[in-house]
């Protein structure tokens, strides 16, 4: 197994869109769609790492689901549209804007912790020293 200072860092844009691996940036982030490997194939990282929680889901609502339920209320204010014409037109465009974009975002969040050495944060308490007793 190989150290993390043995490989060129790469940006996190370049191999997490791509699904690939935030170290070597040839092996595979994903196993199915969105279901993470657990080691990369070439470089043998481990992605235990990796937790990119609800990030991508709430880039997908605020950038693709935002949009779709305007382009809804657009058409139905505008042309008082039937439900057969939202099932047609609102229906395939949230699902084109929500389902895609998941993957690369969920890889670019990936990578990014990987670049980026996140980690979890911890509280750190010093301890207070006693004020100096007066001099006389």
């Amino acid at each position: 197994m190989s150290s993390d200072h043995d490989w060129p860092p790469i940006p996190p844009m370049q191999t997490g869109l791509r699904g690939r691996c935030p170290r070597c940036g040839q092996g595979h982030l994903f196993e199915g769609f969105l279901k993470m490997r657990k080691t990369c194939e070439v470089c043998d990282l481990d992605y235990s790492f990796a937790d990119p929680a609800d990030g991508p889901a709430f880039f997908v609502i605020c950038f693709g689901c935002v949009p779709s339920v305007l382009l809804g209320v657009w058409l139905e204010v505008q042309y008082s549209a039937p439900l057969w014409m939202h099932l047609l037109v609102t229906g395939p465009f949230m699902l084109l804007t929500c389902i895609p974009p998941l993957r690369p975002l969920k890889g670019w969040l990936v990578s990014s912790q990987f670049f980026y050495k996140a980690e979890e944060g911890k509280l750190v308490r010093r301890q207070v020293e006693p004020p100096l007793a007066p001099t006389q």
